[in-house]
């Protein structure tokens, strides 16, 4: 894999260049629509939140070759998530996507989704740690503010407005779009940290190896040629993450 074939997403894992004039399409924070519109997005609820993430991982699951109960990736999948299927009053729900992408997501109904490339190339406790951190950025607040953004911002807000109730059906093509802005698109750094941290909790109160969070990291680092690309201009590193939260164990 050439250094130039990646971007990076929702602020650990890494997807191809396929996304990258999708993500080009769209501009978040500049499509900002008019004022009744952001209002009514700014009104979601958790609960909305929620409803509208369920939507999107069954139109993400329908994207995906799923990997089957008797897959090996699913067997391990299950082993490793033994203890996590509860976080924080949400219940989680796992399933591996079969592709060589080194990727991962979650969303605020608890879908989480690993990529059987960062399989590959992770330890179960790392594994852990990017649950943890992706399941940071729902209970951060991060992945609602971003949807709020979103449906203020795209003709998904028209499609609620359309249906007359709140977090109604949104169409297949309305779900695409909220997949690309919500899950698939870059976080701040402060949002980053702000998952790590959420993470190193999520480790500690299952009694699991908090260093496994340093060495995803430095894995990705890896990965990135040192984190000197320009793709990773806009985020801290994952070298800048991974010497943070070593610190922060030590």
């Amino acid at each position: 894999m050439k250094r130039r074939d990646f971007i990076v997403v929702p602020g650990l894992v890494i997807v191809s260049t396929q996304l990258n004039s999708a993500l080009a399409a769209f501009d978040i924070g500049g499509a900002i629509g008019a004022a009744g519109d952001a209002a009514k997005a700014a009104s979601l609820t958790d609960e909305d939140v929620r409803k509208y993430a369920a939507q999107m991982a069954v139109y993400s699951d329908k994207q995906a070759k799923i990997a089957p109960a008797g897959d090996k990736y699913a067997q391990r999948l299950t082993a490793i998530t033994t203890g996590m299927t509860e976080d924080q009053g949400i219940k989680l729900n796992y399933k591996v996507y079969l592709t060589k992408e080194v990727n991962a997501f979650a969303m605020a109904d608890g879908t989480i989704r690993f990529y059987s490339g960062l399989m590959d190339m992770m330890t179960d406790d790392e594994l852990r740690y990017v649950a943890g951190h992706e399941m940071g950025h729902v209970k951060s607040g991060h992945t609602k503010k971003r949807m709020q953004t979103a449906l203020a911002a795209s003709a998904a807000q028209k499609g609620v407005a359309a249906s007359g109730t709140r977090a109604g059906v949104l169409a297949d093509s309305q779900l695409g779009d909220l997949v690309v802005q919500v899950v698939k698109a870059q976080h701040s750094q402060s949002n980053e940290r702000e998952a790590d941290d959420y993470a190193m909790g999520f480790m500690s109160r299952r009694k699991y190896d908090r260093k496994a969070c340093v060495t995803a990291l430095e894995k990705l680092d890896k990965m990135s040629g040192g984190g000197g690309a320009s793709w990773l201009s806009t985020h801290p590193s994952p070298r800048e993450r991974a010497d943070r939260m070593r610190k922060a164990i030590a």
